[in-house]
């Protein structure tokens, strides 16, 4: 496993034109279909990145030609707050969060995207995450015919942070999630129903990427307590009943080496939630696939900045 960086740099910054604020975290990547062209907001690249802010009030949008940039940023953003069916003003919040909403623990917000493209319904999928009137962050599905404007579906699908990957070719086919923290889910075609089923990590896992190589299943993640906080990967083989899936061992991709990933500030073990200030951590991995070829994106300085590598794994 093998993580080659493609820019001394991140490619989404805070001080890219059109962002507004400098909290960058959660990318999802890909590439924008062709038949994009032909819709209200055209095709405005070869590549669509969609990330957030830890408390933004909408799932922003880069566009570029080139996986390296330059990316130009789409200042009205995607999902709107107020479309995703999540709280959006603090008074929608039940009475009894007062304390947590005070503690900045409970906040209206919507983030964390993981972008699908279904060719056959001419269909961009957008999951994505939000806190509910009781507190609890769940995830939710949107879905677009131009990759710009979204309609929410209101069902939840699971817990926070969810990454998707369709699997044909297993017992049991169809769509497979994993949420924070490893929390497996199927349904049959990926938009309702979702069956849970094994938790594969421990509750420190923050945000997980997959990528399947033959009949491994590669989980990118990090935790939460690392010193510094970075990249790891762990294999799960795709055989039998899905309920028995298990995680292998655990082995670094990546860790913070340079001073625009963080590598110049103080090491410290990393905690949960906001990264208001930039720290020596890598977070939030995301995959994405091309021409049997596969990149790592992740978030720099905690949540700073969008980087990307070239990815070189074995089968399994």
């Amino acid at each position: 496993m093998r993580a080659i960086r493609l820019a001394d740099g991140p490619i989404i910054h805070p001080h890219l034109e059109g962002l507004a604020g400098d909290n960058i975290n959660g990318p999802s990547l890909i590439r924008a279909p062709q038949w994009l062209a032909g819709t209200e907001a055209g095709r405005l690249g070869e590549y669509y990145l969609y990330f957030a802010h830890h408390k933004g009030r909408h799932i922003r949008l880069a566009h570029a030609d080139r996986l390296t940039g330059p990316w130009t940023v789409y200042a009205p953003g995607t999902l709107q707050l107020e479309e995703s069916h999540f709280p959006a003003t603090l008074d929608e919040f039940a009475p009894e969060l007062a304390e947590s909403i005070t503690a900045g623990q409970v906040y209206p917000h919507v983030a964390s995207p993981d972008v699908q493209v279904d060719n056959k319904a001419g269909q961009v999928r957008l999951y994505y995450h939000g806190q509910l009137a009781d507190g609890r962050q769940v995830s939710r599905v949107a879905l677009s015919k131009d990759g710009v404007h979204f309609e929410a579906r209101e069902e939840v699908l699971s817990t926070s942070y969810l990454r998707m990957i369709r699997l044909d070719d297993i017992e049991g086919p169809g769509w497979y999630g994993m949420s924070m923290p490893g929390i497996v889910y199927r349904s049959a075609d990926g938009l309702g129903a979702f069956e849970q089923g094994p938790q594969l990590f421990p509750d420190t896992m923050r945000h997980c990427a997959l990528l399947r190589r033959g009949d491994t299943l590669w989980v990118f993640w990090s935790n939460v307590g690392d010193t510094p906080e970075r990249i790891l990967a762990s294999p799960v083989v795709l055989r039998g009943d899905w309920r028995g899936w298990a995680a292998g061992p655990a082995r670094e991709v990546l860790r913070p080496e340079r001073d625009w990933e963080g590598a110049h500030l103080p090491v410290a073990p990393s905690v949960r939630g906001y990264a208001p200030e930039p720290v020596n951590e890598l977070r939030d991995p995301a995959i994405f696939e091309e021409g049997g070829r596969a990149w790592l994106l992740y978030a720099v300085q905690g949540e700073h900045g969008i980087a990307i590598a070239e990815l070189q794994v074995s089968e399994g």
